[in-house]
C-alpha cells in the first residue's frame, strides 16, 4: 500500500477483510516469520470465524504481572532461549536494522542486481536453516533459485524491506493481548526465537506443543512432512 504506517496489525486487519469478503466464515491461520506475528494479530483481534492458530514461530514475551517470569521454567529452557537471543541479536540484525530504517536504499539496490538479490537471501538460508551451514544438504539449486527468482520477477524486495520500517513506524490501536483463539505451536530447533512453554501458555490459549527433532526458521520448505504432520 501506498499509505504509511502499515504494519501487522493492518496487514492482519486487511487479511480478516479479504477473507470475509470471499465468503469465508470459518478458517484456520498458520504463519511463521512476520507471518506469526500477522497471524497473531488476527487472531486476537477477529477471532470469531478463526477455528485454530498454528505458529512454526511462536512469540511470547515473560508473563505480565509476574514477579519472577523464570519461575517454573526449567534450566534447559532458560538456556536454550538465551542461546536462541545472543544468536539472533548478535551478528544476525544488520539486514533487519538497514531495512527497518533505510529500505529504499537496500531495495532499489537488490531490485538492480540479481546477484545482490541472491546473496541477501541466500544468506538467509544458508545462517538460519538446520543446515550446518549448507542450505544445498537441504534444498536443490532449483528451489533456491525459484525462492530468489519470486522476488526478482515481481520485483519485491523494496516492498518487503519496507515491511520492518512500517512495523517500527505503525499506530497500533493497542497492544496485542492472549490469543484466545486454540493455538499449536511447531518449535523446530534451529528457528530464530524460542519462548518457554509456560510464557506460550500466557499468551495463547495453547493446545499443542509440538517440539520438532530438526529444521530451523524456513520450516515449510525445509521440513515438509514434519511441518504437514503437525
Amino acid at each position: 500500500p501506498r499509505a504509511r504506517g502499515f504494519g501487522p496489525e493492518q496487514v492482519a486487519d486487511v487479511n480478516a477483510q479479504l477473507m470475509q469478503r470471499l465468503g469465508y466464515d470459518r478458517y484456520a491461520l498458520q504463519g511463521g516469520d512476520w507471518g506469526a506475528i500477522v497471524s497473531r494479530w488476527h487472531a486476537f483481534k477477529h477471532a470469531s470465524p478463526v477455528v485454530g492458530l498454528h505458529l512454526n514461530m511462536l512469540i511470547a514475551g515473560p508473563p505480565a504481572g509476574v514477579e519472577n517470569p523464570t519461575e517454573g521454567v526449567s534450566d534447559s529452557d532458560l538456556a536454550r532461549m538465551r542461546e536462541r537471543q545472543a544468536f539472533f541479536q548478535g551478528p544476525e540484525t544488520g539486514y533487519s536494522q538497514i531495512q527497518g530504517t533505510k529500505p529504499q536504499t537496500v531495495g532499489y539496490g537488490l531490485n538492480d542486481s540479481p546477484a545482490g538479490q541472491a546473496a541477501w537471501i541466500v544468506e538467509k538460508f544458508r545462517t538460519w536453516c538446520d543446515c550446518n551451514g549448507n542450505p544445498e544438504t537441504i534444498f536443490t539449486k532449483d528451489q533456491l533459485l525459484t525462492n530468489i527468482t519470486v522476488y526478482w520477477v515481481t520485483q519485491t524486495a523494496t516492498s518487503s524491506a519496507r515491511m520492518y520500517y512500517e512495523s517500527r513506524h505503525a499506530s497500533s490501536s493497542r497492544d496485542v493481548g492472549r490469543v484466545e483463539v486454540p493455538t499449536a505451536g511447531a518449535i523446530f530447533p534451529h528457528e530464530l526465537f524460542f519462548a518457554p512453554r509456560q510464557w506460550a501458555e500466557a499468551s495463547y490459549n495453547l493446545t499443542r506443543w509440538t517440539e520438532m527433532p530438526r529444521g530451523g526458521h524456513f520450516a515449510a520448505m525445509e521440513q515438509p512432512d514434519l511441518f504437514v504432520e503437525d
